[in-house]
C-alpha cells in the first residue's frame, strides 16, 4: 500500500487549470501596467451541503506593492467561468459558461485581492462537479476562469492573469492513499496524539469510478457532499477526541458486488491500523445510499470489527421486482454491531419502507431517525439527501444524545 500523500504536497489535478487573460477595459494615461509580471489567481472552493462551489478568487497581487482598498469595488474586476466535463458523454448536468457575479472585493492580510463570488445552495454556475447522466456518476469539471480588470487600481493596470490551483481548505486537509489492491482513498489525520478512533466513510453511487471511461479520480468523495468532511470538523474532532477519517472510493459502486468490496475495504482498515495509532475498539462505519448498504454489509461480513454503524438511506431490498434482496433478512437479524439508521420519508430514490424501516425492524437494538424532509438553513434538498443531517450531527435520540456523541461512546 502506498503511503498517503498530503494534499498540500500533491500536484493539483490540472485538466481544468487554464490561463485566464485580462484585457483592461480602460486606458489610463500614465498608468503603470504590470504586463511583464502576470498575476496568478487561486480558485477558492467550499463544499456546501449540496456540493462544492467556487466561492471566491484570490488574485496574487501582494508583489505589486501596496494597493489602496478604497480603489476596490465590485466592478473593478469581472469574472467569467466555463466548466466542462472531462468525459464526452452528454448530457452532463452542472456544466456552465457565464459570468460570475462579484459580491465583494477586498484585500487579505497579505495584500492580495480577494473577489467574493455569488454562491448558495442550489445556485447554478459555480459548481466544481458535473453529473454524467449516462454513467450515474459525478466527475470533476474542467474549470477555466477569466479575470478582466475594468477600472484602474490607482495608476495600476494588470496586464495578464494566469489561473492557478483550486483550493478547498477542508478537502486539502485529507491526504491521498491507494491500497495494495488498487483502491484509492482519502485520509484525514487528527492533530492529537495517542490511540484515536477511525471513522470509515462509504460514499454514495455517484462518487464511485466510471468504468467505461476509466475515470477514477479520488476527488468526488469529498467534493460532492459533506459526508466525510463533517467528521473532520473541529466540532466532530472535539467530540471524538481526535479521529482518523478514511473515505475509500469504489471501482464502480458498492452495490455492484458487496461481497467483493467488503475485503477491499477491510484491507484499507487493516493497513491503517498497522501503520497508525488507531484504537481498534473504536472503528466506526458510516455510509449513504450505496454506502448505506455497504455499511450494513460490512457489519454482516465482519460482525466484530466495528464499534458502530450508521447506514444513511441505505438499500437492503431487491433492486428489481422478483430479484433477491441485497441483504437477506436473516443477515440483518444477525447484525450485532450497534446501528443507527437515518433516512427521510420523502426519499423517492431509496424508498424508506422496504429499506431503512425494514432494516430497523430486524437489526437487534437498532436506533432510527426518520425525517419528513431534508431541509437545512432554510433550503430544501431532495429527499434522498438525508446524509446532510448526519454530516451536521443533527439526528438525536429522545433523551437528546446526538449521533456523533452516540458513536463516540460506542466501543467494540
Amino acid at each position: 500500500m502506498s503511503m498517503p500523500i498530503s494534499r498540500r504536497r500533491a500536484l493539483i489535478s490540472g485538466a481544468g487549470i487554464a490561463a485566464g487573460l485580462a484585457v483592461p477595459g480602460v486606458a489610463v494615461p500614465g498608468a503603470a501596467t504590470a504586463a511583464g509580471r502576470p498575476v496568478r489567481f487561486t480558485l477558492n472552493a467550499e463544499t456546501l451541503d449540496g456540493g462544492e462551489q467556487v466561492t471566491s478568487v484570490t488574485l496574487q497581487t501582494a508583489h505589486l506593492g501596496r494597493i489602496d482598498p478604497r480603489n476596490l469595488t465590485t466592478g473593478t474586476f469581472s469574472v467569467h467561468a466555463t466548466a466542462t466535463s472531462p468525459i464526452p458523454s452528454p448530457p452532463v448536468l452542472g456544466e456552465y459558461d457565464g459570468d460570475r457575479a462579484v459580491t465583494a472585493a477586498r484585500l487579505d492580510r497579505r495584500g492580495n485581492i480577494v473577489l467574493d463570488l455569488a454562491s448558495a445552495e442550489g445556485q447554478a454556475g459555480g459548481g466544481t462537479l458535473g453529473y454524467v447522466v449516462s454513467r450515474g456518476r459525478n466527475v470533476r469539471l474542467d474549470l477555466s476562469y477569466t479575470i478582466t480588470q475594468n477600472a484602474p487600481l490607482g495608476n495600476l493596470v494588470i496586464g495578464r492573469f494566469v489561473q492557478g490551483p483550486l483550493s478547498n481548505r477542508e478537502v486539502d486537509a485529507f491526504g491521498f492513499g491507494t491500497s495494495q489492491s488498487g483502491m484509492k482513498y482519502r485520509l484525514y489525520t487528527p492533530e492529537s496524539r495517542g490511540k484515536r478512533p477511525l471513522i470509515v466513510w462509504l460514499h454514495g453511487g455517484g462518487e464511485g469510478a466510471s468504468l467505461p471511461d476509466g475515470y477514477y479520480d479520488n476527488e468526488t468523495t469529498l467534493r460532492a457532499n459533506r459526508g466525510a468532511l463533517g467528521f473532520a470538523t473541529p466540532e466532530a474532532q472535539r467530540i471524538f477526541g481526535g479521529a482518523y477519517v478514511v473515505a475509500p472510493q469504489s471501482f464502480s459502486f458498492w452495490m455492484e458486488d458487496g461481497d467483493r468490496y467488503a475485503p477491499l475495504i477491510r484491507e484499507i482498515v487493516r493497513d491503517l491500523v498497522r501503520r497508525l495509532p488507531v484504537d481498534t475498539d473504536r472503528i466506526h462505519v458510516v455510509g449513504c445510499s450505496n454506502g448505506g448498504y455497504m455499511s450494513m454489509k460490512m457489519t454482516t461480513v465482519y460482525p466484530s470489527l466495528f464499534a458502530s454503524s450508521v447506514p444513511i438511506c441505505g438499500i437492503v431490498g431487491s433492486l428489481q421486482p422478483g430479484n433477491p434482496p441485497l441483504i437477506p433478512d436473516e443477515q440483518l437479524a444477525a447484525i450485532t454491531t450497534p446501528t443507527w439508521l437515518v433516512t427521510s420519508l420523502d426519499d423517492t430514490t431509496v424508498p424508506p419502507e422496504p429499506n431503512t424501516i425494514h432494516a430497523h425492524s430486524l437489526i437487534p437494538g437498532a436506533e432510527v431517525t426518520l425525517y419528513e424532509h431534508v431541509i437545512w438553513n432554510g433550503h430544501q434538498f431532495p429527499g434522498h439527501w438525508s446524509w446532510i443531517y448526519v454530516a451536521r450531527n443533527d439526528p438525536a435520540l429522545p433523551g437528546g444524545t446526538r449521533i456523533w456523541q452516540w458513536m463516540s461512546r460506542r466501543r467494540r
